[in-house]
C-alpha cells in the first residue's frame, strides 16, 4: 500500500486511540502534513512528515510505512520515526511539573499537597532569578 488516509494512519499507528478522535483532530486543524493542514481524507505517502498538536506539545512523525490496519505496539518502529524536537519534550516536562498552576475552574481550593508543591516551585523560581 503506497497511500493511506491520514485519519486511518494516525489511528493505525497508535497516535490516537480511536479513528474518530483522529478525524476530529484533523477537522480542528491540529494535524498538519509537511506544514499544510490536513483533512481526515487526505492521503499520505511514505517519507512525509506529520505534525500532531496535542497541547502544549506538537509531536512530529516521519512516515516510514503507510498502513490502514492497526498494528501491535512492537511494530511501531517500522511504521514511523519520531522526529519531535527535544524542546517540545522539555515543554511537556515543564508543563507536567507546573501542572498545578493551571487549575481548572471549579475544582476548589488547593490541597495541602498542592500548596506545598506550589511553594516548592516558587522557591525554585526565586532561587534561579537571583
Amino acid at each position: 500500500m503506497s497511500e493511506a488516509r491520514i485519519d486511518k494512519w494516525l489511528w493505525a499507528a497508535r497516535i490516537f486511540k480511536t479513528r474518530t478522535i483522529a478525524a476530529d483532530a484533523c477537522k480542528n486543524g491540529r494535524v498538519t502534513v509537511d506544514g499544510v493542514n490536513a483533512k481526515p481524507s487526505r492521503m499520505v505517502k511514505e517519507g512525509e512528515t506529520v505534525s500532531v498538536r496535542k497541547p502544549p506539545v506538537t509531536f512530529s512523525f516521519k512516515i516510514l510505512k503507510t498502513i490502514e490496519q492497526r498494528v501491535g505496539a512492537k511494530q511501531l518502529p517500522d511504521i514511523y520515526e519520531n522526529v519531535t524536537p527535544q524542546d517540545q519534550y522539555e515543554l511537556l516536562e515543564m508543563n507536567r511539573i507546573s501542572g498545578f498552576v493551571d487549575r481548572a475552574r471549579g475544582t476548589g481550593r488547593p490541597t495541602k499537597k498542592d500548596r506545598r508543591a506550589m511553594d516548592a516551585f516558587n522557591e525554585k523560581i526565586i532561587y534561579y532569578e537571583d
